[in-house]
């Protein structure tokens, strides 16, 4: 990759395409296609790729276990280690779908919307399931919705696995457009709070009007992968009902954990 690939990836707004990455996946999926060992000149041939990019390309996937090399036939064929990718996606989608009904039922029971965030990136995260309240009035919360890693209630408890004194994370924060203003101080108060209790709130400042409780769900490595967040009307539950509302997350958030994992 040279200095302009370099610099054009660095503008916001921009649609970059990676030649060399782009070349992996056409690689990857012409080797899946094909369905039988190829040699390296044969697969840039049919790609029309340049032979030692190509040649290279192979020897970096091989390294990552994506492609696997028969050093007696000198043929190239896709490798264990993306059917193990594959899998883990495939499985962890099948345990998200298996966690629906119990988000469903836990919805009805509190009368409010459940919804299931996952972290997917360093800054961001995603509602990966989504169960309304079955009332006249409810509030619906779209899967797909993706909002910056500090943001709302369950942002608050992804935090409380960072570091709030790094500059980068404090730069990242003050990006993030809050229906209304939260000094940093304040939510960094708020999520040492979180990581007391165990549950986390947002009281309006994700979207006027809206308040979220969240509990996290931890991985086998103690990490948060992913957290439940329970959002409602402002006002629906006072001080004492909202916090028997953070216990009821964290049970839940227990017996979902052993659906996920």
């Amino acid at each position: 990759m040279d200095s302009s690939d370099v610099n054009d990836s660095t503008k916001l707004g921009t649609a970059v395409t990676v030649k060399p990455v782009s070349n992996a996946i056409r690689i990857l999926r012409y080797l899946s296609q094909v369905g039988t060992p190829e040699r390296s000149v044969d697969i840039a041939r049919q790609l029309a790729i340049n032979p030692s990019t190509c040649f290279n390309i192979l020897r970096t996937l091989v390294q990552e276990d994506v492609v696997d090399f028969s050093a007696m036939s000198k043929r190239y064929s896709v490798g264990l280690g993306l059917a193990r990718l594959v899998e883990q996606q495939v499985t962890q989608g099948h345990r998200v779908q298996m966690a629906k009904p119990l988000l469903q039922n836990l919805a009805a029971r509190l009368r409010v919307t459940i919804t299931l965030w996952r972290r997917t990136s360093p800054d961001r995260i995603v509602i990966v399931s989504s169960a309304a309240s079955p009332t006249d009035v409810r509030i619906d919360m779209a899967e797909g919705q993706r909002l910056p890693l500090l943001m709302g209630a369950s942002g608050r408890m992804f935090a409380t696995q960072i570091d709030m004194e790094d500059p980068l994370v404090q730069s990242g924060y003050e990006t993030i457009r809050w229906a209304r203003p939260l000094p940093l101080a304040t939510y960094r108060e708020e999520v040492k709070l979180a990581a007391e209790r165990g549950w986390a709130m947002d009281d309006g400042h994700f979207s006027v009007g809206i308040l979220a409780v969240a509990a996290p769900i931890y991985s086998p490595s103690d990490s948060i992968d992913f957290t439940v967040s329970a959002v409602m009307f402002r006002g629906q539950r006072d001080e004492e009902g909202l916090a028997e509302l953070g216990k009821a997350l964290i049970e839940f958030c227990g017996e979902v954990a052993c659906v996920l994992y």
